[in-house]
């Protein structure tokens, strides 16, 4: 089929799933959606909550230097030098197929690919825009290939966009170049829709670079000094992202899709990046800890340290137990493949949740919040600690509101157990203990969901 004859029907499908839509710039569109309700939105983030663990995909042009997803920011590349790594981009080893069943390997449950990051390159076929893998040298549509993948290899859908677009000088000076950030606005509404519209089922949106109080990397310019915004003072000039807008056509055309909290719409979760964003217990509001394989960018650098698996599990541990999910970067190589040593890291990983899954999928964090111990999960009426570090012989946490029928480690070992109405002391022979994470099953008498968050000593 010709690229004219496919845009052509694309164009037509669109307009039939965008009917009764009003245009961009009728600010009423957003009042026309119901209030989402609290139960509505648990219903959406149920098979999220349970999956507990992602793939996060950073690729672009960005692979073939090397250095970065931001190597065109941060080493100043104009942008037409830049444009011209497109002729360059042949990922002759791209096999979608090859991907999902690596992610699938690794024990995820649903997958994140940038169809569009800060350097403007878009994985899909737009026909607004020439800067794109399907008009330059790849001639490929990598997000079809991507999604029809990982859709059937039974995982779940992601896709990340970035409004911000560097070619447009209107996202760094809004008001004085509106013109060109109203380009850039209109060119993201574009891109969303058609995104929402030609791949079948979206599970996820993964904004970043959207917010409004990130224009200009959230500052203004004072005459001709750049500072750094307040977070009390926001952005208060002409441009406007229209996300009320966006937000309507999107669950218009994609009802069920989660989105985060990164371009000031309604979020269903929130987004933490980087191991250091760890942070603290959560179980109100929905988060996920989204980190790096490698020591060093998101994108592709050869040269990056792979980090451990010790390392790998105690992150996705110490976030499941904060009651948040845990997504999990690579950066493949330019020519669309996945490192070997990080597709044998992403292996070992699942090989870990093979045997401990019961202890992570399907779980919620707690009762017994974070400590230098670990953390816990529970699930049923089952509370599984996670002993991440023995400070002695004996493991000592608070009284447990439930009586403990059994305790086991996961792996079948036994555990020794002593409970009262001030503490709870479990005994695992140092022979016994994982070197990585010793996890004891306790089995109590009633529904751990109901038993609050308790107080633990460090």
């Amino acid at each position: 089929m010709s690229r004219i004859i496919l845009r052509t029907l694309r164009t037509l499908t669109l307009c039939s799933l965008l009917g009764g839509i009003a245009p961009a710039g009728n600010s009423a569109e957003a009042t026309m959606l119901p209030a989402v309700t609290t139960s509505e939105k648990e219903a959406r983030l149920a098979w999220w909550r349970e999956a507990r663990v992602g793939i996060f995909i950073h690729w672009g042009l960005y692979a073939i230097p090397a250095r970065g997803e931001w190597v065109q920011w941060n080493e100043q590349i104009p942008n037409e030098e830049y444009a011209r790594l497109a002729e360059q981009f042949r990922p002759t080893q791209f096999d979608a197929t090859a991907w999902a069943a690596t992610f699938k390997a690794a024990g995820a449950k649903y997958a994140v690919l940038t169809a569009r990051h800060h350097d403007g390159f878009a994985l899909f076929d737009d026909p607004g825009n020439e800067f794109t893998s399907v008009t330059t040298a790849a001639h490929r549509d990598l997000v079809a290939e991507y999604v029809q993948a990982i859709r059937g290899a039974g995982l779940r859908v992601g896709l990340y966009y970035s409004p911000l677009d560097w070619r447009f000088p209107g996202y760094i000076c809004p008001d004085i170049q509106l013109a060109s950030a109203e380009a850039m606005r209109t060119q993201y509404h574009r891109q969303m829709k058609e995104l929402l519209s030609n791949y079948g089922k979206i599970d996820i949106l993964w904004f970043d670079g959207g917010e409004t109080d990130w224009l200009s990397f959230s500052g203004e310019w004072n005459g001709s000094k750049w500072e750094k915004r307040p977070s009390a003072k926001p952005y208060h000039g002409r441009f406007s992202w229209r996300h009320d807008e966006m937000y309507s056509v999107l669950r218009r055309l994609q009802p069920d899709v989660l989105i985060n909290g990164r371009a000031d719409m309604p979020e269903d979760f929130r987004s933490r990046e980087g191991d250091g964003a760890l942070g603290d217990f959560d179980s109100v509001r929905p988060w996920e800890l989204c980190t790096t394989i490698v020591n060093g960018p998101w994108g592709w650098k050869p040269d990056a340290p792979i980090k451990t698996l010790h390392y790998l599990v105690t992150m996705l541990v110490k976030a499941v137990g904060r009651d948040g999910n845990y997504m999990l970067n690579v950066g493949p190589r330019p020519d669309g493949q996945i490192d070997p040593p990080q597709a044998e890291r992403l292996r070992e990983l699942g090989a870990w949740l093979g045997k401990n899954g019961e202890s992570i999928y399907a779980t919620r964090g707690g009762p017994f919040p974070p400590g230098d111990y670990g953390v816990s999960t529970h699930r049923g009426s089952a509370v599984y600690v996670h002993v991440l570090q023995w400070s002695g012989s004996v493991l000592e946490l608070p009284a447990l509101p439930a009586k403990v029928l059994r305790a086991t480690r996961l792996d079948g070992g036994g555990v020794s157990f002593e409970q009262d109405q001030h503490r709870l002391k479990l005994t695992v022979p140092p022979g016994a203990r994982d070197a990585i994470d010793t996890i004891i099953k306790l089995e109590i008498d009633r529904p751990a969901a109901g038993i609050a968050t308790i107080e633990t000593g460090k």
